[in-house]
């Protein structure tokens, strides 16, 4: 299988399983990452999604220049769009962690910068090399980084194509940890265990209203955040929250 997909409780691990090509994006890999992403997202009783690389060299190194890039380049000369690493229509709204085992370039940089949160390994690099190819980021790289990271520094990696190591990536905001290899899925696994813990409807609504919220006026964005609050406070789990609290206990929280 080019992507692993393992349910650990109410956690996905999604693993891209090419070491042998530094988990590159070939058109199998592509499509089977994608179900694994549709899966993650319709599966009731999964709530966290760990994505991650097979093996110690790199988390992914993005499209395999073989034989994706001449699919995107024939794509792209009969005006159709490839299709990127995580759809923008499967709105997933369940929190999603990058743990970056390694090189994380091009496309693999634009999977991990589509996840919510990015754990990263000592020996991670983050960039996109795209530009010597005479290519830009296709996957929404030009899109993100800047809404991650300073827009001067989004410049810098977007148009000079230098990587940065994992130190710089966490002094510029880019990813939430650092941790040595070893440590790396344990403490994916930790992340993952404390995002199990609150209320996934209330989660999975605050991620919506952030991540719509990025392309709204405050006021609408203000809208948007009381609709989905009014949303959540007609759930079963606002009861069992409100009621956990009240009897000094744990909540027991459904997804209902």
């Amino acid at each position: 299988m080019a992507v692993g997909f393992q349910k650990e409780g109410k956690i996905a691990i999604i693993t891209l399983n090419r070491p042998e090509a530094l988990n590159s994006f070939d058109p199998d890999q592509i499509n089977e990452f994608n179900k694994c992403l549709y899966d993650f997202n319709a599966d009731h009783g999964l709530w966290v999604a760990i994505v991650t690389g097979s093996g110690e060299r790199a988390f992914s190194v993005g499209a395999d220049i073989k034989t994706t890039l001449p699919r995107i380049q024939a794509s792209a000369h009969r005006g159709e769009m490839p299709a990127p690493a995580i759809c923008e229509d499967m709105q997933i709204w369940k929190p999603i962690i990058a743990a970056v085992n390694g090189a994380c370039l091009g496309g693999g940089f634009e999977v991990a910068l589509a996840c919510d949160i990015r754990i990263a390994a000592e020996n991670a690099i983050f960039g996109f090399p795209e530009i010597n190819l005479g290519l830009i980021p296709g996957w929404g790289g030009t899109q993100r980084l800047p809404r991650a990271v300073p827009l001067a520094k989004a410049a810098e990696m977007l148009t000079s194509g230098r990587p940065i190591d994992a130190q710089e990536a966490y002094r510029i905001g880019l990813v939430n940890r650092v941790v040595t290899p070893s440590e790396l899925m344990g403490e994916a696994m930790k992340m993952a265990d404390t995002l199990l813990k609150p209320a996934p409807l209330a989660a999975r609504a605050a991620k919506q209203a952030m991540m719509m919220g990025l392309n709204t006026t405050l006021l609408q964005g203000l809208e948007l955040e009381y609709q989905l609050e009014r949303a959540v406070t007609q759930s079963e789990d606002f009861q069992e929250g409100r009621q956990a609290f009240i009897e000094k206990r744990k909540a027991d929280f459904k997804a209902k």
